[in-house]
């Protein structure tokens, strides 16, 4: 038997879970609100992990971004999704997850009309060894000092995907860009 469909939870306006949709078919020019989170890593120095996605990536392929992204299913705690995503995306293994912008949400659409829209809670985490990632997700990675990161998505926001040069100021504003320290 074959692997069942990765599903995301579709939310109503006010963020009331009110479906579910494959992942494969959400991200359209049109997308449905839906429930997602992102994270972003640091390591025992301090640096944070930044990535760039593959470029077979339906959205923003070959940008850098936060460290990783996912949706939780059906059910699924924030924790524990990040904790699979993690080591699905990036081989990676968190020894702690906290909650930093609960309420964050937005929709952008790239240059081939996909659009992302959720509602994306943004984690921080702690690496427990170096990322092996997976090429499908992750181009190639570097740990980076947080406020170099933060430089150089005010001044060159092209270069990185939206979600992270509108989570990465309000991360610096909430202190924390340097959870290791």
């Amino acid at each position: 038997m074959g692997e069942s469909p990765e599903l995301v939870v579709l939310l109503s306006n006010d963020g009331d879970a009110i479906g579910t949709a494959e992942k494969a078919t959400v991200h359209t020019e049109d997308t449905a609100l839906h429930l997602a989170f992102s994270c972003h890593v640091f390591n025992a120095d301090g640096q944070i992990l930044v990535t760039r996605r593959a470029l077979e990536k339906k959205t923003w392929p070959g940008v850098w971004t936060n460290s990783f992204c996912g949706h939780p299913g059906p059910g699924e705690d924030f924790v524990e999704a990040i904790h699979r995503r993690a080591e699905q995306e990036l081989g990676l293994t968190l020894t702690s997850v906290t909650s930093a912008l609960p309420d964050f949400r937005y929709r952008a659409v790239d240059a081939s009309g996909i659009v992302e829209n959720e509602i994306c809670p943004v984690f921080i985490a702690i690496a427990a060894s170096e990322p092996a990632p997976n090429p499908a997700e992750v181009a190639e990675y570097q740990w980076a000092e947080p406020q170099a990161l933060l430089s150089a998505v005010e001044q060159a926001e092209f270069a990185f995907s939206p979600w992270l040069t509108m989570q990465l100021p309000r991360l610096a504003i909430a202190g924390f860009l340097n959870p290791a320290g």
